[in-house]
């Protein structure tokens, strides 16, 4: 049986989350994971990894706007694609657009999809580039990183599992200071060559897919 489950989130403690909640639970959430003083640039929020848990396929995720869940780009498709790829929807209260249980939204899915393996195919290609230039250039001098091509793609593949900074430092046996730097320089990359539209954030690329999903309906 579908069930309807509710996530809201404050970035300060200052913040109050009644509002979402209230919205949430008029809305038919049976139960609703809060998050309070946590950024939504990170994916291991403590309520957030419990909401996923309690998930299960059939039911719809239900958010006051989807900047509750993912402040950057980069999170939003991976947050959207992962929800699809576990069966769930999702609904924002305030942005009608993003309603995958209707035939546009969820044709949001198929976009977003898109999106995220056009991420991971650019990062491929950027990082053979830089290594191809590194190697051409000789890059001798200087301290060597210690952010070597496998550890690299090991960060690239934690962080799209929703693993957090100091999880992939912890397992890669780096400073966290390296793993920030190494994803900030292919996050850069990605961005130079990354289509129209899809740099602006999140309301970039959700307003992107809602285009090409009524262009496609």
């Amino acid at each position: 049986m579908s069930t309807l489950v509710g996530y809201a989130r404050v970035s300060t403690h200052e913040q109050d989350t009644a509002t979402q909640e209230r919205a949430l639970r008029a809305a038919g959430a049976v139960r609703v994971f809060v998050d309070h003083a946590t950024s939504s640039r990170r994916a291991d929020r403590p309520q957030w990894l419990a909401c996923l848990d309690y998930l299960r396929p059939g039911d719809t995720l239900l958010v006051w706007r989807l900047d509750r869940l993912a402040g950057t780009q980069t999170l939003a498709i991976e947050t959207i694609n992962d929800l699809h790829e576990r069966g769930v929807q999702i609904k924002s209260l305030t942005e009608p657009d993003i309603d995958t249980t209707t035939p546009m939204g969820r044709a949001l899915f198929g976009i977003v999809a898109v999106f995220a393996q056009l991420r991971v195919d650019t990062i491929r290609e950027n990082t053979r580039a830089g290594l191809a230039r590194a190697r051409a250039e000789g890059r001798v001098g200087g301290r060597p990183t210690v952010m070597t091509p496998a550890r690299v793609r090991e960060a690239v593949r934690m962080r799209a599992d929703g693993q957090s900074l100091d999880a992939i430092a912890e397992t890669l046996g780096v400073g966290r200071s390296s793993v920030s730097r190494a994803l900030d320089r292919l996050d850069d990359h990605a961005a130079e060559t990354a289509p129209v539209g899809t740099r602006a954030g999140v309301v970039s690329v959700t307003s992107s897919a809602v285009h090409c999903a009524r262009v496609l309906g």
